[in-house]
Order: structure tokens, then sequence, then C-alpha cells
């Protein structure tokens, strides 16, 4: 019950205000935000590429209100793609970009941001990677999907988002495995009406195997983002099921959560990829990583009261 009241939280003002003003906020927020510019991400980088670890790069951010703002946000990721360069990672470090940032709301947003997400694709071709398009909320979607499949026509590896508790997405998954595009699957975290998504666990959890069985039976790419055991069990035998070797498929899981289960993927030989956001508009991105999981609201509150 709490979570959509956290997501109204997260478009409020006053708790924005209250809640990055707090001095014990910066402890926590440490545990999902790798860090707020690329200097400090890159050490971030080196270090889980040593240990085994994939990553997408996430450059925190989404109230966009000018256009200014969206060319910004494409020059933050060439920005991040310039220095990555010098590291040689290729496929081993991709991006993830919500089209909200490249100035999707705004009067001819949907060109607007194509505009923008374009240079930002084409640089990390350049340097041997990919994109992947997040998905936001239930009225950005059909932008997104026309945006991934521009993009795909010259970039065909460029990857998007689909999201379980959504009604929409099973006919949006056999559409997507078909065309043998790379897709990452998450549960949602957004508020989303009951006119369009399954409100109760249990049944977005029975869309999420349902939708993973046909990634996985289909075409292309899957990208199993979750931190639930039994989940990551469930793909790991559809995978076998389906003839699929390890390179064909990967886990994804968030920065900061469940660290040594990562570390555990890897180790067996799975692809292992860690969603790794940075920047200094984090409040929006740590909010809805609050309502996600409870435990992750303890955690904040327990260090809340625990701050001296």
């Amino acid at each position: 019950m709490l979570g959509p009241v956290i997501l109204a939280a997260s478009r409020s003002d006053r708790m924005r205000r209250l809640i990055t003003a707090a001095p014990v906020t910066k402890q926590v927020v440490d545990r999902f935000i790798a860090g707020e510019t690329v200097d400090d991400i890159v050490p971030v980088v080196e270090d889980l590429t040593g240990k085994g670890l994939q990553l997408t790069m996430d450059v925190v951010g989404e109230d966009i209100t000018t256009p200014e703002q969206a060319t910004a946000a494409r020059d933050a990721y060439l920005t991040l793609i310039d220095r990555l360069k010098d590291l040689n990672l290729g496929e081993r470090v991709e991006m993830s970009v919500k089209l909200s940032m490249f100035g999707q709301a705004l009067p001819g947003g949907h060109e607007l941001a194509l505009a923008n997400v374009r240079p930002v694709v084409e640089a990390a071709a350049g340097i041997g990677t990919t994109v992947t398009l997040d998905a936001e909320d239930h009225t950005t979607l059909d932008s997104m999907f026309a945006v991934h499949e521009e993009l795909r026509k010259d970039f065909p590896q460029t990857g998007c988002v689909i999201q379980a508790y959504l009604f929409r997405t099973e006919a949006d998954a056999r559409r997507l495995a078909a065309s043998g595009s790379r897709v990452r699957l998450v549960k949602g975290a957004y508020k989303e009406p009951a006119e369009v998504a399954h409100q109760n666990k249990h049944e977005i959890d029975k869309a999420y195997v349902r939708i993973l069985r046909t990634l996985m039976e289909g075409d292309g790419y899957p990208m199993v983002a979750s931190h639930d055991p039994r989940l990551i069990s469930i793909a790991q035998e559809m995978a076998r099921t389906a003839g699929r070797k390890l390179d064909e498929y990967e886990f994804q899981m968030l920065y900061g959560i469940r660290t040594e289960e990562q570390l555990r993927l890897a180790a067996e030989g799975h692809r292992m990829r860690v969603y790794t956001a940075y920047g200094t508009d984090w409040y929006g991105y740590f909010m809805r990583r609050l309502a996600e999981k409870p435990a992750n609201l303890r955690f904040f509150l327990r260090s809340m009261v625990t701050k001296d």
C-alpha cells in the first residue's frame, strides 16, 4: 500500500525539498546512485567490470521542461560515452536512456526526443556498444516504441524495455520477440491505473513469467531484470528448455541491490548486467527504488532513525 504513496511523493516539490535536505539522505542515496559526475563513475565502471559484471549506465534526471535541458541531457550521455571510449569495454557497458530526458513531453516532443537520442545511439555504436530505451508511464510507450523502431533501422542492436504489469505488454512482447530485438523485461515502477495495469503483485508475477516465456522462445535477446530468486530460477530453466546458451540472454539488477547474487551469477558464466545510475538529479529515481520494495524503504527509515 505504501508504493503509491511514495510514487506520489516523488512528484511533490515539497517532499523533494524535505528529503534532499535531510542530512541522512546522502548516505542512503549512495546505496543506489553510483556517483554524481563522470569522474565519479569511471572508477565504479572499472571496479565492476573487473569483477566480471557488465553495466548499463543511466544519467538520472527526468523533469525536462525546456529544449535546452533536453540538449544538455544528450550532451551528458555523449560526455559519458567519450570517457568510456578510452576504457575499451565495448558492449560490456551500454547506456540506458529515458526519452523524457530528451524532450519527449515537450511540444513536438516525439521528433525532438528522436533527434536528441540518435547522436547518443550513433556515439555508442562508435565505441562498440549500444543503447536501451527505458519504459516510462503508459502514455509515453507508443512514442518510445516508434523511436525504437526508427533507430533499429540503422542500429538494430538498440534495445527497449517492457513492463510486465501493463496489460498491453504480452502483445508487445510477441511483436518484439519476433523482430529479434534486445528486450529488457521489468515488473514496472510507475503508478498506473487499474484500466491499464495489474494492481496485484501475484498477478504481476504471473504476467512476468508468461511474458518471459514469450521472449525466451522468440528470436530476440531477453534481458531478465529481476532481483527475485524465484524468477531468476524460472528464467534459467526457461533458457535451458529453449536451448539458449549463456550468451543468448542476460540478467540485470540494480546497482547496490543483491550484490553477492550478481557476483554469483557472473561467476557461473551468466551475463550479469548492473543498472548503474549516476548524476545530481537523483530524486525521482531514488523514490521509485523505495516504492518498488518495502525493504528499501525500511533501509531508508532505519538509517534516518539511527543516524546521530
